[in-house]
């Protein structure tokens, strides 16, 4: 049998790989039931699991409440009826074991990932400012010298080369954050064009107004619809009236968590 350990093990690798997923603990039984106080098991967002708490109906039950718990992003007791007579709010399961058991489920969800394309002052203080807020950093520029591990000791990855070329094959998430930062305008419309069409959570632009408005027309004028533009936020950060590279990436940062917070200005 799959052990705990086995359990976690491969909650830490799932984690490492960018997969959601809900972390089943028995934290109580009552009577007779499968597994003792302690089992574990994993549920990932399309109903895969992995180890047991008993299997059959009780874990086809436990699966349903997993992606609720998933979709609902809290985590949460829930309380399976072995009797057959399911009473005070527990889930019916079939089973007749003659007891109850109490799982908790928590969410687990891998670090976020930011991809900053560009390396200079703001991508440098953008890149110190989520590293601490535990967002996993990647940056993408076609300078060696700027983008380097001494400049960026905090980045998980570093990637270097023809400009287009790493942009193109880079393996974007549905949940990445990217942050367009390079600050020459083909570069950045290069980077804007691969980028949205990859469609990430979230793209930023940085830049001023003038040079935003005249990047979003080239993206229409080439065949990018208004509702693939909800992504793209340009001017990227929260209006606080940032002027250093330091402030600039607060702001930006600031806008990350709350749009990953789905949270909206007051």
């Amino acid at each position: 049998m799959t052990s705990d350990a086995d359990v976690l093990a491969e909650a830490k690798r799932l984690l490492d790989d960018g997969t959601r997923l809900a972390l089943c603990t028995v934290i109580e039984k009552k009577g007779s039931g499968p597994r003792d106080v302690g089992a574990k098991m994993i549920v990932r967002e399309n109903g895969a699991r992995f180890g047991t708490i008993g299997g059959g109906t009780l874990e086809d039950a436990l699966v349903g409440e997993c992606l609720k718990t998933l979709g609902e992003r809290k985590a949460r007791t829930a309380t399976f009826d072995l009797t057959g007579n399911a009473e005070g709010g527990a889930i019916e399961t079939g089973l007749i074991c003659g007891g109850q058991i109490v799982m908790f489920i928590d969410v687990l969800e891998p670090n976020p990932r930011l991809i900053i394309v560009g390396a200079g002052h703001v991508a440098l203080s953008l890149a110190r400012l989520a590293s601490i807020t535990r967002f996993a950093v990647t940056v993408i520029d076609d300078d060696p010298e700027h983008a380097s591990g001494e400049r960026f000791p905090m980045a998980e990855r570093i990637i270097t080369g023809d400009f287009a070329h790493v942009l193109e094959e880079f393996a974007t998430r549905p949940d990445d954050y990217v942050v367009i930062a390079h600050g020459e305008p083909e570069r950045d419309y290069v980077a804007l064009t691969t980028m949205m069409k990859k469609k990430p959570a979230y793209v930023g632009l940085l830049g001023s107004r003038k040079k935003v408005a005249q990047l979003v027309q080239r993206l229409q004028t080439d065949g990018v619809s208004k509702e693939e533009l909800t992504t793209l936020h340009a001017p990227v950060g929260v209006a606080i009236g940032a002027q250093t590279p330091e402030e600039i990436g607060i702001s930006i940062l600031a806008e990350i968590i709350q749009h990953r917070r789905d949270e909206r200005p007051r």
